[in-house]
């Protein structure tokens, strides 16, 4: 693939070299992005000093990282996602954190490497959706938690909302076909409501909620940067970035910037977000 295409790699990959390098690259603007998420999040899991925790698809490190302040010295974080590359990342902002009560595991959410009620409290943040087999998931998640433990989730709502139609959805009107690979990875798997839950329930939780919220979802600087990060970091986009001819890029950037603009505020770009919470009681 030519320079001028942001998607450079043909595959989607979790941890590919490009998304590595986006990831690091602008891991201080994109841990302020979804700072706000992570705080609410973090708020509705109920984290209390002394608990055990597990955070499923954790990624960089958030919101583990955080959980793992909420729980002081006297607990503990389990955080675990398929790529040891992005745990490497999330290693490296704890420690540069001075956290103790923070390890990394690398595990498939559908296979967890720990014993029965291991856990006081599961989070997962903007990774459920992803879970090639949500019961199954669910259910062995279940069976690491200690009994009454709360399972929460954040997940994206529709598509229908700033961040993607001013990236994702621009690029899909300029090269057409099919946006999400059928059978993929859907970022929007459970944006309809309740479907969550249902799946929670289907798994055995209990007393299980969910709701949907507003929440800031700001980038501190540029268009383009916002551009190449979503470019980037969004894989499950990757195989319809791939189709687009390197000719279109111009008219594409085109109109993703002046789409980006429209939320400018100063030096921010203040899209705000709708993300579905969803829990439940193993």
């Amino acid at each position: 693939m030519s320079a001028s295409n942001p998607a450079s790699s043909n595959s989607p990959s979790w941890g590919s070299s490009y998304r590595l390098i986006a990831a690091e690259k602008w891991k201080a603007k994109s841990a302020t992005m979804g700072r706000a998420v992570t705080e609410v999040f973090v708020e509705y899991a109920q984290p209390q000093p002394g608990m055990r925790v597990v955070d499923l698809a954790s990624g960089t490190g958030e919101p583990g990282i955080s959980l793992a302040r909420s729980v002081g010295p006297a607990g503990h974080v389990t955080a675990v996602d398929q790529s040891s590359e992005l745990l490497e990342i999330a290693t490296q902002r704890a420690q540069h954190k001075k956290l103790g009560n923070f390890e990394t595991r690398q595990a498939d959410a559908h296979q967890l490497p720990f014993a029965d009620q291991s856990f006081d409290l599961a989070t997962c943040r903007f990774g459920v959706m992803f879970f090639q087999h949500p019961e199954q998931a669910m259910t062995e998640l279940r069976r690491v938690l200690k009994p009454g433990a709360r399972a929460c989730f954040v997940a994206w709502a529709s598509f229908e909302q700033p961040y993607w139609q001013t990236t994702m959805k621009i690029v899909h009107q300029h090269v057409g076909g099919t946006m999400l690979e059928a059978g993929g990875p859907d970022p929007f798997r459970f944006a309809a409501p309740g479907s969550l839950s249902q799946v929670l329930s289907a798994a055995g939780f209990h007393d299980v909620e969910e709701s949907s919220k507003n929440v800031p979802w700001v980038w501190p600087g540029g268009t383009e940067e916002v551009f190449e990060y979503a470019s980037a970091c969004s894989t499950p986009f990757q195989p319809m970035m791939a189709r687009v001819p390197d000719p279109m890029w111009p008219a594409i950037r085109s109109d993703v910037h002046a789409a980006i603009e429209r939320y400018r505020v100063g030096d921010e770009i203040r899209f705000g977000a709708v993300v579905v919470l969803a829990s439940g009681k193993a």
